[in-house]
């Protein structure tokens, strides 16, 4: 374990000694920050029957920057190692391939986790200021939180499945990103397509994120999502160790 926590604090490093981290960082809490001053503003010129925790984590801003971060995090990850050859000395040092790529996981992991922390600063500077609470629970906050780690985890490693496959981080961004939003819209095309029976009605709800997140933050937790998730990430992860190994072989 010792040289998996060597591989993680070396990954952990490299986003924060790189600018992208940072831009990444400002461009996310810009665009919540505009999105948390909306939000606020459209419910009081209205009543509504949602909380202010609900109205951000379910609304256009939000998922337009959710769905663009990750492959500006995750295009880096094996792409960028291959094309300046700094992969050949890790494959030759004496630690396993799972490692290498856990360890790539979970730092991009940490990172995601970093940039959703300053966004509890919003509810609590809302309850500061209006003396009452942004969610109608605290199991609300806990459920919206969990569905942001369980999408995370398995979008990062849909970004880390796109990087293992070229040597071009900006192929691999688009990769993850195509893959991203087309597996995002798959929850959609039931609130399109009207002549679908309610059987596959069911089953497109069971992919949407964003009914998952909504029935989330209002604290009714749902076990599907994390079957879901976390299985999906176990597989793409099998995926990318399958494809970094294969590749290990023809360098």
């Amino acid at each position: 374990m010792r040289k998996f926590f060597v591989l993680l604090s070396r990954e952990i490093r490299s986003y924060f000694y790189s600018p992208i981290a940072y831009v990444v960082l400002v461009f996310f809490l810009v665009v919540s920050g505009v999105d948390f001053y909306f939000q606020i503003s459209f419910m009081n010129q209205r009543p509504v029957s949602y909380s202010v925790q609900e109205a951000f984590f379910n609304s256009v801003f939000f998922w337009f920057a959710f769905v663009l971060i990750f492959p500006l995090i995750t295009m880096r990850l094996f792409a960028e190692e291959f094309k300046l050859g700094t992969i050949e000395p890790l494959m030759t040092a004496p630690v396993r391939d799972w490692q290498v790529v856990l360890a790539k996981f979970f730092g991009a992991l940490f990172f995601y986790i970093v940039l959703w922390v300053p966004t509890l600063l919003f509810f609590a500077l809302f309850q500061a200021i209006a003396h009452q609470p942004a969610a109608n629970s605290t199991g609300a906050y806990f459920g919206a939180y969990l569905m942001l780690l369980l999408l995370g985890m398995f979008y990062i490693a849909i970004g880390c499945f796109a990087s293992v496959l070229t040597k071009n981080q900006i192929v691999a961004a688009i990769i993850s990103f195509c893959t991203i939003t087309l597996l995002f819209f798959l929850g959609l095309v039931q609130f399109i397509l009207l002549d679908v029976s309610s059987t596959t009605r069911q089953l497109l709800g069971y992919f949407s994120a964003i009914e998952q997140m909504g029935t989330l933050s209002r604290g009714e937790i749902d076990t599907r999502p994390m079957v879901l998730y976390i299985s999906g990430t176990i597989l793409v992860l099998a995926l990318t160790h399958q494809i970094f190994q294969s590749r290990k072989w023809r360098l």
